[in-house]
């Protein structure tokens, strides 16, 4: 039952709300009424008087949003789960908004000067009272520092964190329910996607995370012309406050602005591809949120990218992973797509590998006759996680949170230029990696890496080797080993053993029977007598082979069997 600490009108209210929205029927089935100990107080016809001419995505959607910032994040997060929700769910869920009425100036100067212990007019020149922007966890105002740098500040809402700590406990519970009492537990890790979803926002509500992030960003755009995040003021920056460079731009959707102040859309469209390709592929840290509303473009042409909480990680093995898969499509090349989904190493013990290649391979096929400006990623994306579903495949959360933000950059891209595809941006910076993993600088990492790990490697064999004589010495070394399929290989052991000795003894009689047959013609000039002899001795003989070959054949049959 619910655990304690936990709020029974929160509860009820999130129920209720699912229900408002035709959802009580769903959790009726799933026994959540009955589990909370619940009377349904709206009725079915209510509920779908209330949703009228609405999908079922669009119902999710409002349900969301009308329960708070933990339940809007938590279906961002969903949206990039096409193996769990058809496409019109998805593209219901991606719609969602965490603006939010703006929070009073005097809770934002309580929350500063808590911060920092200090009055706002002692650590901002000038702060304005209006936000720029609000949002369900924070909001964002302008500001001066006493140097004379405008900032951007960004303020966490009072008690949010309270609030979303209340609603993922209920969801746990909830998740703890379905996993365990309803065949959906079966097919879906609730559990693993809610805490999945904790550490995500957690993360978010501590704005020194951010802050790490757009330093990262910072090093790894240093490579890029004309590609920036703002510069952090980490004096100014706590975990509930965060103050950043102020960048005055263009939101990269507004296409009349963009045409006044003169930027090629079309070449915009490039750049922003190009970014979040190299982002993914060759940083391997990429921002997993590029909405319009988070890209900007200055009147100098520099593209920067704004609200750095949601990013993407993935080390060298996936990194490779992603290259390949992207090589695969842009090459047409079945067999890499399929090497680099096995490669991903998340298939259960039960699935099929076979069968999984050749669904892939169905699949691949029908994008790859495609031109490669016609093919769409976030189509083939989601194909790809219905088939991993159906072969008990489980996607790394990297891959999905890769799937969405190249389902939005392709939104993007369409807007400013129709004409160009990410996958065409995509395939020469893929190239070029796949060529850099050759080059004599990549290999002398790869020796250097190779020769440390060795060094562990040898530094801690004696002591390895040690312990291993001394559990030898007292006697308390008790060696495992298990062979799999171990009946199978007996099978074949015992297969290979009958047909050796058929073999042999079927030769055996060969070389008696010769040998009568050679001896009765040597005899029959020797006497009527000893002929007759010698025909008697081949037909024993002859007997005795038949029995020993027929007594051999119904034993291996038998060993077949076993």
């Amino acid at each position: 039952m619910i655990s304690r600490g936990f709020s029974i009108k929160r509860y009820k209210e999130i129920i209720m709300v699912f229900s408002k929205h035709g959802f009580g029927l769903l959790m009726d089935q799933l026994g959540i009424f009955k589990y909370l100990k619940l009377k349904r107080e709206i009725s079915d016809t209510d509920a779908k008087f209330n949703n009228i001419g609405l999908s079922a995505g669009e119902r999710l959607r409002l349900s969301l949003e009308e329960l708070g910032p933990a339940f809007i994040k938590l279906g961002q997060i969903l949206s990039t789960r096409p193996d769990i929700f058809p496409s019109d769910v998805i593209e219901e869920l991606k719609k969602l908004q965490d603006s939010v009425p703006p929070f009073s100036f005097s809770e934002v100067r309580a929350v500063i000067e808590n911060e920092f212990e200090d009055e706002l007019e002692n650590i901002y020149k000038e702060f304005e009272e209006k936000p720029v922007a609000a949002a369900s966890i924070s909001q964002v105002h302008c500001g001066r520092l006493n140097t004379g740098k405008l900032v951007a500040v960004k303020v966490q809402r009072p008690g949010i964190e309270k609030i979303i700590n209340l609603d993922l406990n209920i969801l746990k519970d909830l998740a703890y329910f379905v996993d365990h009492h309803t065949q959906y537990g079966k097919l879906y890790d609730c559990s693993g996607m809610v805490f999945e979803f904790e550490n995500i926002i957690k993360n978010e509500l501590d704005f020194r995370k951010e802050a790490e992030n757009a330093e990262i960003f910072k090093q790894n755009f240093s490579r890029d012309e004309g590609i920036k995040v703002p510069e952090v003021k980490w004096i100014y920056t706590t975990r509930s406050v965060l103050t950043m460079e102020y960048i005055e731009g263009i939101r990269v959707d507004d296409c009349s602005a963009l045409d006044i102040a003169g930027i090629d859309r079309k070449m915009l469209a490039r750049k922003i591809a190009a970014s979040i390709c190299n982002q993914i592929l060759r940083d391997g840290f990429f921002h997993a949120d590029p909405h319009p509303g988070n890209i900007q473009i200055t009147s100098d042409g520099t593209l920067v990218f704004l609200d750095l909480g949601m990013v993407g990680h993935l080390n060298e093995n996936r990194k490779r992973m992603i290259t390949d898969f992207f090589i695969g499509v842009t090459s047409r090349d079945s067999r890499m797509v399929v090497k680099s989904i096995i490669d991903l190493d998340t298939m259960e013990k039960h699935s099929d590998i076979k069968k999984f290649e050749k669904d892939v391979d169905r699949i691949i096929e029908k994008y790859l006759t495609l031109p490669l400006d016609k093919m769409k990623i976030g189509d083939l994306f989601h194909e790809t996680f219905n088939i991993a579903f159906s072969n008990h495949i489980k996607i790394p959360r990297e891959f999905a949170l890769i799937a969405k933000t190249l389902g939005s950059l392709q939104c993007l891209v369409e807007r400013l230029d129709p004409d160009l595809n990410a996958l065409v941006v995509a395939k020469p910076i893929a190239k070029k990696l796949i060529y850099q993993s050759f080059s004599t600088e990549r290999f002398r990492h790869d020796m250097k890496k190779d020769i440390r790990n060795y060094r562990d490697l040898f530094k801690a064999f004696p002591i390895t080797m040690l312990d291993f004589l001394r559990k030898m010495e007292t006697d308390n070394l008790v060696l495992q080993h298990e062979l799999k399929d171990i009946m199978n290989i007996q099978r074949c052991f015992n297969k290979g053993i009958n047909r050796m000795a058929f073999s042999i003894v079927l030769l055996a009689v060969s070389i008696i029977i010769a040998g009568i047959i050679i001896g009765s013609g040597l005899s029959a000039s020797s006497g009527e007598e000893m002929y007759l002899l010698s025909v008697g001795v081949l037909k024993i003989g002859l007997i005795i082979a038949v029995i020993i070959i027929l007594g051999l054949i119904i034993s291996v049959m038998r060993a077949n069997r076993l």
